[in-house]
């Protein structure tokens, strides 16, 4: 019997030549002598050489824990992925894959295909990173821990976690010849750990702008591959958010930009999906069809299935680095049963009417980035729509208070913003306080705002639930300030660069601090806050349409997010409101990104309202329930009730409740900190 000398049995884990100087030993003290080297012969054969999806065809298993369709898997379900993850076999040249994609098209399966297929025919040091370390451990526990204890090839080769000195651990599993380390791209030290040969980078958009302040993460997790040169495999796979930001979008502008053409089932015209071509009866999603680009006839959903099996990936572009391929495919493409197109169309439908909505369904169903629109408005526009109601009042519909303090040379400036419902804002003050952050008299006046109340239209008075002050400017002075006066109610907070949606604010993180000339550590608590996000929605919902006043007697609402500026308001303070745009600029690599740049030098305005609208982010108010907010309408409501009829407060379009005969009651509810 003969085989290659460097093959390892998976069985013994010895190579030929070891088995055969070790049978007779092995032997030994053994019955049945017959079919144990029968055994042994066959783990000297050489396992098949298969490609990724093959081996997902032969020996993988979807567990029920961790799939809507359970059992074995079939590549022609998804017949696109066959190609992409044929790619990441060993056999082929390429050595980078990026795939922009649509949600619910079997990328994720894909990926644990090719990592089961790792363990069993190729095995090496493979790194899986997700957006942080949290995800990194549920996706152990939802598909990677579901993956080998449903193929057996598989569970034979990761013993199991309950072993002694098993290897197997949440975040790294070891197996012969290799081992696989989960992390997450917040984790500089996990990205660093071990070289690799292999690196999924699953949902790149979702990673921080950088990993413990060391470098973007992709970057750091690709260098660990270098060392294995033309033998690597790098899988990049996200659903892109935010043009000029997002990584997967220009990792994909750089590659040879494939799309998966299918055949039209009655012209036979070749064509990739483009969701213009997708139409329905306005009201009636369930009508939606495809038109066929050569052709122009109906194509109905029941022929997908056929289309994507005798479809092909043909590139549009050639790639500045012929090693890298990048495929790009939206929600169109989904199986029969997942995501058809009668949804697709109603999604559409309902997301009319919102920026937000409607940069999901462009990120998540097409798989295309959202387009920001960072033009300043008019100020003489904002200008000229202010609304009346007098100085440091809070008009109607405002329920609580958050302060944004920007820290200069020679003054302290602070807006007081009130905030209801939908995130519908009222700036209710403007306050400047003389003297730098060496002159303890203006730390004493700003602490003295946290003290003060605001007259409520209805009678309460409401105090700020939380300051959010800048500490780009001496930082160590506004931690100070901060230890003295009480975390509860202040939030130091840091601006960094990039746009986030679902966090745009993270933290607390404990920082040194000084006081009296000694090191405090862990002596501040500093929360980092995107300001690309919350000056973008700033813009965004100053472009709201607006009832008109026919409209608004006859009970028409604000939308959600209207920002009520009012006529005491100077025109200096508007310009510096809208003192800044979002433009599109080269990177030294060629790369576009988006970046705000100044109008003109004073931007203070503008500055105070992002640290504002942090501080409601921080209160909870993006987060609150219903339940919620009728509490604190209750809490501000008049103690006594029945309003004239035509009693109505023409600033903001509301009726407004007579103030109480007496007393008087500081609001400040508990939600708030």
């Amino acid at each position: 019997m003969s085989a290659p000398t460097s093959k390892s049995s998976p069985m013994s884990g010895l190579t030929s030549a070891d088995a055969e100087d070790d049978a007779p030993d092995i032997l030994t003290g053994f019955d049945g002598a017959a079919e144990i080297l029968r055994a042994w012969g066959n783990g000297l054969r050489p396992d098949p050489d298969l490609t990724v999806s093959q081996w997902a065809d032969r020996h993988r298993m979807l567990a029920s824990r961790a799939s809507a369709e359970p059992g074995r898997y079939r590549t022609t379900r998804t017949p696109y992925m066959r190609e992409i993850m044929d790619r990441l076999s060993p056999g082929d040249p390429t050595q980078r894959v990026v795939f922009q994609k649509a949600a619910q098209v079997g990328a994720t399966e894909a990926g644990n295909n090719w990592i089961g297929f790792v363990i069993h025919q190729a095995p090496g040091p493979m790194l899986a990173v997700q957006p942080t370390v949290e995800l990194a451990k549920r996706n152990s526990r939802q598909r990677i821990d579901p993956l080998i204890d449903e193929s057996p090839e598989l569970r034979e080769r990761v013993k199991p976690a309950r072993s002694r000195d098993a290897g197997n651990t949440m975040l790294s599993k070891e197996f012969a010849g290799g081992i696989l380390i989960m992390t997450g791209a917040n984790s500089a030290v996990g990205l660093r750990s071990t070289p690799a040969r292999y690196i999924f980078l699953d949902e790149v958009d979702a990673y921080p702008a950088s990993a413990d302040e060391e470098g973007d993460p992709v970057t750091l997790a690709e260098a660990r591959s270098l060392t294995f040169a033309h033998r690597r495999k790098v899988f990049l796979v996200s659903t892109p958010t935010t043009q000029g930001l997002s990584r997967i979008e220009r990792e994909y502008e750089a590659s040879d930009r494939r799309r998966y053409v299918v055949p039209c089932p009655r012209c036979g015209a070749m064509q990739w999906l483009k969701f213009e071509r997708l139409r329905w009866q306005k009201g009636k999603p369930e009508t939606a069809r495809y038109f066929c680009e050569g052709c122009d006839e109906a194509i109905a959903e029941h022929h997908k299935t056929a289309m994507l099996e005798l479809g092909e990936w043909r590139a549009t572009a050639v790639a500045a680095d012929p090693s890298t391929v990048g495929y790009h495919l939206s929600a169109l493409y989904s199986p029969v049963g997942w995501l058809s197109w009668s949804r697709i169309a109603r999604s559409w439908e309902a997301a009319q009417g919102s920026d937000e909505a409607i940069k999901a369904f462009r990120n998540t169903i097409l798989g295309e980035t959202w387009i920001e629109t960072g033009e300043a408005p008019d100020w003489q526009r904002l200008y000229d729509r202010r609304e009346a109601w007098r100085p440091g009042a809070v008009p109607t519909g405002g329920l609580f208070l958050t302060a944004g303090a920007d820290v200069q040379k020679n003054r302290i400036e602070v807006d007081i913003w009130a905030w209801g419902r939908g995130l519908e804002s009222w700036l209710v003050d403007h306050v400047v306080i003389e003297g730098g952050p060496d002159r303890p008299e203006a730390w004493s006046e700003l602490a003295a705002l946290l003290d003060r109340s605001w007259p409520h239209a209805s009678g309460a008075h409401l105090r700020i639930a939380r300051l959010a002050i800048d500490t780009g400017f001496e930082a160590p002075a506004v931690y100070a300030w901060s230890r003295k006066v009480g975390f509860a109610q202040v939030a130091p907070v840091k601006g960094v660069e990039g746009f986030n949606r679902s966090s745009p604010v993270s933290g607390p993180t404990f920082v040194d601090a000084t006081e009296g000339g000694k090191r405090l550590r862990r002596g501040a608590r500093l929360w980092m806050v995107a300001v690309s996000t919350f000056k973008a929605e700033t813009y965004r919902f100053l472009r709201l349409e607006r009832p008109t006043e026919e409209e608004r007697a006859e009970g028409a609402a604000f939308p959600p997010g209207t920002v009520h500026l009012p006529t005491w308001v100077e025109s200096e303070w508007l310009k510096q409101f809208v003192a800044e745009q979002l433009v599109t600029v080269k990177t030294r690599r060629g790369f576009s990104k988006l970046e705000w740049q100044k109008l003109r030098e004073r931007n203070e305005a503008l500055d105070c309202r992002v640290y504002a609208r942090a501080a409601a982010w921080i209160a909870g108010a993006d987060r609150w329930p219903e339940a919620t907010w009728r509490d604190l309408e209750r809490q501000v409501a008049p103690v006594h009730a029945e309003a004239p009829d035509d009693a109505t407060d023409m600033s903001a379009g509301r009726v407004r409740r007579p103030r109480p005969a007496a007393g008087r009651r500081v609001f400040r509810s508990t939600y708030l900190g």
